[in-house]
């Protein structure tokens, strides 16, 4: 089973493009952070990781991505890790490059905002539409106030 659940802010504001079919895809980074007391010094130590998040799917896009995600803004994301071949532009082919992604992309995928809408837009309530690239409960919750 692939499935990655990941809580954190956003580190850039999604980067929005459309393949050569016209549909979009949106990409960003994504910062998770966990933070201990070292036993030894009782300091408090926080490890941050970076991830690569790509979105498929129009409608999710267009009402929840573009309106309402953007830099700092604190996400509950549910997807598949994907590992990505690619080659750098006018090398050989054996220079081959990877990168693994955090993809959300029709069933089963799940993006939620944790944030409390900013200025005077009302919070997206609906579910995203159902269909070939669609989440459902993409944004059944609107935002939580988290209790820790």
């Amino acid at each position: 089973m692939n499935r990655v659940t990941l809580l954190g802010n956003v580190g850039r504001d999604p980067d929005i493009r459309s393949t050569k079919s016209g549909a979009k895809v949106a990409t960003f980074s994504f910062a998770t952070s966990e933070k201990w007391r070292d036993r030894t010094t009782g300091e408090t130590r926080e490890k941050t990781e970076w991830h690569q998040v790509v979105i498929f799917g129009d409608g999710l896009i267009t009402s929840i991505v573009e309106p309402y995600v953007k830099k700092g803004s604190r996400l509950f994301l549910e997807g598949q890790l994907r590992t990505r071949e690619w080659h750098k532009d006018n090398t050989p082919d054996d220079d081959r490059r990877f990168s693994t992604e955090v993809v959300l992309s029709g069933f089963g995928s799940t993006l939620q905002l944790l944030d409390k809408p900013a200025g005077n837009r009302p919070p997206p309530h609906e579910e995203a539409p159902h269909g070939p690239g669609a989440m459902p409960g993409a944004s059944e919750r609107p935002y939580d106030d988290i209790p820790f």
